[in-house]
């Protein structure tokens, strides 16, 4: 069923796994070695499954709050793109009114990211207690879940959006040479500071660089911080 689902997202976004373009983009060594890639899975296997029991309480209440502040599903059915250009279903707590996607179009003229991507400070679509969640980035937490699957991993690109990536460019895709991530160096320099797509491009490519073991860590360790400080938007 999986698979069939899988393929169907395919059809419907036009996104068949192929080679990234954008061949001179340089690989950290680590991603040669099979030892550090496992250390890296096993962390993702561990920490996500931790996470998901030890939160198991705090995702009651964040579903209970999302159910009973508005009409609508607990969670969203995030339709993303993965690592080489594969699409997953992924899932968020719902953070927007139901009818968000509709209501996207309209709001065009006020995206404040020039790409691909859509962002927005103060978006309309977003629920009173969406914005709380995503000031402290807990819409994100059901995102372990595909991190224990294996689609994403704890620290890595962003995924886009299955309509996001259709208008990427040769460049944009390789960001998805490696899997994405719950959290990346775009998180921890400013996100909401960056107003230009490539730029946030450049740090993926930067992470893809530099990738070690210890700067997933450092990665992990800021996004704490940041997100106890709550400056997500």
């Amino acid at each position: 069923m999986q698979s069939a689902a899988r393929r169907q997202m395919e059809i419907d976004s036009g996104c068949q796994p192929s080679e990234l373009a954008g061949k001179r983009l340089i690989f950290s060594p680590g991603w040669r070695n099979p030892f550090l890639l496992r250390v890296k899975r096993g962390m993702d296997i561990v920490v996500s499954a931790i996470a998901l029991v030890v939160l198991s309480p705090l995702f009651l209440v964040l579903a209970g709050a999302v159910k009973w502040t508005s009409p609508g599903p607990i969670f969203y059915r995030w339709k993303v793109v993965g690592k080489q250009g594969r699409p997953f279903l992924g899932f968020k707590f719902r953070s927007m009114y139901e009818d968000a996607d509709g209501r996207k179009a309209q709001l065009e003229s006020r995206n404040e990211m020039r790409g691909p991507v859509f962002k927005m400070k103060d978006d309309p679509r977003v629920t009173k207690i969406g914005t709380w969640m995503r000031r402290y980035s807990l819409d994100e937490l059901p995102q372990l879940y595909s991190v224990l699957k294996g689609d994403m991993s704890l620290v890595g690109p962003r995924p886009p959006l299955i309509s996001e990536y259709a208008r990427f460019s040769d460049f944009q895709k390789q960001k998805l040479a490696v899997k994405p991530g719950i959290t990346c160096l775009w998180q921890i320099n400013g996100r909401n500071q960056v107003s230009d797509f490539d730029e946030w491009v450049k740090l993926d490519l930067k992470y893809i660089r530099e990738w070690s073991l210890g700067l997933d860590a450092k990665i992990l360790g800021k996004t704490v911080a940041a997100v106890l400080a709550g400056t997500g938007k």
